[in-house]
């Protein structure tokens, strides 16, 4: 079985490669740059510098793979849709070119909107591109990163983590290690075939209030969630130093998911995962900050 993975050293890329591995195969990697493989983990699969934006690119690197597993990118450019556009024309003209016999697509809860939520318009973009094509593929609709949180690590330090979310919206949250585990799951079994749509929540829906309190009882500081207005938003990160059009693609993907927002897959046993923000903030999270 020849399986092709993207973002090989991304949150959810690194451990699906890791898991193929173990599994017993030759992962083939598309990484921009490949010397940040870890270099143990460099010698068990075969890497290719790739830029996912360059649709020929991909056409050659994903020759002759059963399976795909394809992350749009993130972009920190003018034109985010922009770049979201063209790592959508790359994969579907890998997907076309080569025949890859199965895509699992990693997409987001709130793709299902397919309109107004900022950053995730791109990966709705690509579900759509990808249906239109009629290939075989899984899109994860993915709830909010644990691994989220390694940005807001200044944020932590000081006690306070500003929102624009309402505080009291729960929302899934999930460990990139278990979305690896349902993406690797559906790479390697070939019993399926045509469009699913696969939530991975994570193991409970979350406030931002009770988020912060189990990380402030695993790293052992205190912390509180203070809910600001769109436009503060915008000035913090600005002052990250993120363009005004990735400023407005990040602020959207909350802004978008507001207003009684609940994603269209349900959590059932099909979408709940185990790893608990306690045990990932401990083992993660705590020292880091």
């Amino acid at each position: 079985m020849r399986i092709a993975v993207t973002t090989p050293t991304g949150n959810v890329g690194r451990h699906v490669v890791a898991m193929l591995v173990r599994a017993g195969l030759r992962p083939r990697v598309l990484a921009r740059a490949p010397g940040r493989l870890d270099p143990g983990l460099r010698r068990e699969v075969d890497a290719v510098a790739v830029d996912q934006r360059d649709a020929d690119a991909v056409v050659a690197a994903t020759a002759g793979a059963d399976a795909l597993f394809w992350v749009d990118p993130p972009s920190a450019g003018e034109d985010p849709l922009g770049d979201y556009a063209l790592a959508t024309a790359s994969v579907v003209s890998a997907v076309r070119a080569n025949g890859v016999e199965r895509t699992v697509f990693l997409s987001s809860v709130g793709a299902e909107l397919r309109h107004g939520a900022g950053e995730i318009d791109g990966l709705a973009g690509t579900e759509t591109a990808l249906d239109a094509l009629g290939a075989t593929v899984t899109h994860l609709r993915c709830g909010f990163f644990f691994s989220n949180l390694e940005s807001y690590r200044d944020a932590i330090r000081a006690g306070t983590i500003p929102v624009i979310l309402p505080l009291d919206q729960p929302m899934p949250w999930v460990a990139p290690r278990d979305i690896a585990e349902v993406a690797v799951s559906r790479l390697l079994t070939t019993h399926w075939s045509g469009r699913h749509v696969q939530a991975v929540h994570g193991p409970a829906d979350l406030t931002w209030p009770q988020a912060a309190g189990i990380v402030s009882a695993a790293v052992g500081r205190p912390l509180r969630v203070e809910r600001v207005e769109d436009d503060e938003m915008r000035k913090l990160l600005r002052a990250s130093g993120m363009t005004d059009e990735l400023v407005e693609a990040v602020i959207g993907m909350s802004t978008g998911l507001r207003d009684g927002f609940v994603p269209q897959q349900p959590r059932t046993v099909r979408s709940t995962t185990p790893t608990t923000l306690a045990s990932w903030a401990y083992d993660v999270l705590r020292p880091l900050v």
